[in-house]
């Protein structure tokens, strides 16, 4: 007779899950020993269960398609928490099996009681119960349907006896959600966009990741307006390449002319984004255009709010612009763009192969040159997240994974762990701060036991790095930020992983390249400098008050990678007005 585990297993393989993230424990074991009997799909045993979530997320992103963690009742399930925001902030498809204590002791104050059906429901978009085997398959169909249609997370949580019990009815089959539908603007909004962009001198464009298979509408639309186009740190990867209007990217880790132009501009489009750092954006003279309603005019007044995806509204807009020909404010941000990058950096490049400590800029520049053109990059919360924008080189196939939206620390090797496991034959590439690597070390292990060939490049100032410059920033005095003199090389070796520590400057090429040429997992431990720290391309007065009563301290703006020639190229190539 077929288990309420057995089924649930049966679901998701025909949701087309592959395997499952999380920590094997009682109340889950009906579940675990179900995929163990089934062809199709097996458990990956993380340390914590907030990797497996982690993980999951990773996986998500990179395939389009639903991926799983599990935990058991109690402090099981509520691991995974945190990987759970993260990708229920990013709109990602993960469904977490959360198994609660047993059904007849549930509100008695058992061994490991909490409620996850209340515990889950900040983090998912869905979250119910499942009391008996007659609520199965039916309600995980639903869980399922509904982190695909939604782009979240959906928990099921189930009593492990009830896991156990025979199943009520018979699984039967279905089929889900594989493709959705495109949102087409209505016909009026597209009118008035034209109306409102033929109407005005200058007009700016700031792309998010809502811009993901929009590369050619945007640039045909730029052609039309002679518009400069900055981006977000999500908006990146998808926008920055084969850009010859790029003015870089606005927010706190920002560079370039993106902040200038979008304050100057006469009429600001934001396409497909919802970037949270309101101080940024004009709060006037604004259009968004986004798929999702309900992100429209939340984080500035709009003058037009358009609902519709962004190739498909662009696409009808098009043969409605009026070409401008008048390129003075294009040419001016290129040129303010291109400044703005020249005469930072020499931060980086001054003596680099022979400064001490190394400077973290140069790791990260080398790091671009020497991966793989389709590498898949993972990147740690704080001051990586500033060397990821700066220097990892777009070009359409790479991509970068991070906790952007919920900002949580040590995410970097559990997201490398998910998509190697997703891409099994790319290259996967975690950039790790030392802070976010000790915080869930362990998973080292899940990378030495399941002979993952992820490379860890581990940016080892010894300190929390972005806490520090907030400290500064706000003019308090730095403090209980240092992580000590760590030899993560040597703890990688201990767990059965190839690593190596590097403290001179001039071997960073040499054991990157081998690292990641290498089969397998490796690890690479780069001490770098603490005081390289990073400033937005936007300073308050506040912010200036803060550095001042925080002196005594190096603040670099920090190098630009290819990104100079970029800028050079793109000015060069733009007739003057």
């Amino acid at each position: 007779m077929v288990s309420v585990a057995e089924q649930m297993v049966e679901v998701l393989r025909q949701a087309g899950v592959e395997r499952v993230y999380g920590v094997v424990g009682d109340s889950l074991n009906p579940v675990v020993d179900a995929i163990r009997r089934t062809e199709g799909i097996s458990w990956v045993h993380v340390r914590n269960e907030e990797a497996g979530a982690f993980a999951a997320a990773a996986e998500a992103e990179l395939s389009g398609r639903l991926a799983v963690c599990a935990g058991s009742c109690g402090p099981g399930n509520t691991h995974l928490i945190q990987g759970l925001y993260d990708a229920q902030r990013s709109g990602l498809p993960v469904l977490a099996l959360a198994s609660h204590i047993p059904s007849g002791q549930i509100g008695t104050g058992f061994f490991q009681e909490t409620h996850p059906d209340r515990v889950f429901t900040d983090c998912s978009s869905w979250c119910e119960l499942v009391s008996t085997p007659a609520q199965l398959p039916r309600l995980l169909r639903v869980a399922v349907q509904h982190a695909l249609g939604a782009h979240g997370v959906s928990v099921l949580v189930f009593p492990g006896d009830v896991a156990a019990l025979p199943a009520a009815g018979p699984t039967g089959t279905g089929r889900f959600l594989t493709e959705q539908a495109v949102a087409a603007p209505p016909w009026s909004q597209v009118q008035e966009l034209a109306k409102a962009l033929n109407s005005v001198r200058k007009v700016a464009l700031f792309c998010g990741a809502g811009v993901r298979g929009a590369h050619a509408e945007v640039m045909d639309v730029a052609a039309a307006l002679q518009s400069p186009v900055g981006h977000s740190l999500r908006g990146k990867e998808w926008i920055q390449y084969d850009n010859p209007y790029d003015v870089g990217m606005s927010g706190l880790l920002g560079y370039g002319a993106c902040h200038e132009a979008l304050h100057e501009a006469d009429l600001v489009l934001l396409l497909g984004t919802d970037f949270p750092y309101d101080s940024f954006l004009p709060q006037a003279r604004t259009i968004q255009v986004d798929h999702d309603a309900t992100r429209l005019g939340r984080r500035t007044p709009l003058e037009l709010a358009v609902h519709g995806d962004v190739p498909a509204t662009l696409r009808a807009v098009l043969p409605l612009l009026e070409q401008k020909t008048d390129r003075a404010f294009l040419f001016g941000m290129l040129e303010k763009h291109y400044r703005a990058l020249d005469g930072v950096v020499g931060a980086y490049t001054k003596d680099i192969e022979r400064h001490l400590p190394i400077h973290p800029e140069y790791v990260a520049a080398v790091l671009d040159e020497v991966a793989a053109d389709d590498a898949v990059f993972t990147v740690d919360t704080g001051m990586n997240n500033v060397w990821a924008a700066r220097y990892l080189t777009p070009n359409g196939r790479r991509r970068v994974i991070g906790s952007f939206l919920h900002g949580s620390m040590a995410n970097a090797l559990p997201h490398a762990i998910g998509a190697q496991l997703a891409c099994p034959g790319r290259q996967v590439v975690s950039m790790s701060g030392d802070g976010g690597l000790g915080m869930l070390l362990g998973e080292l292990l899940t990378v030495a036991r399941h002979r993952l060939p992820v490379k860890t490049v581990v940016f080892n100032n010894g300190a929390l790095g972005m806490i520090k410059l907030e400290m500064l920033v706000s003019g308090y005095p730095e403090y209980a930020i240092d992580n000590g003199d760590v030899d993560y090389a040597a703890i990688a070796r201990a767990a059965g992983i190839p690593a190596k520590r590097v403290t001179d400057p001039g071997a960073v090429r040499e054991v990157l390249a081998e690292a990641l040429e290498r089969p397998g997992p490796a690890l690479v431990d780069v001490v770098t400098d603490p005081n390289a720290l990073a400033v937005p391309p936007h300073i308050t007065a506040a912010q200036l008050k803060g550095f001042a009563l925080a002196a005594g301290r190096t603040v670099l703006s920090g190098g630009v990678g290819k990104m100079i020639d970029l800028a050079r190229s793109n000015l060069r190539n733009i007739p003057r007005p």
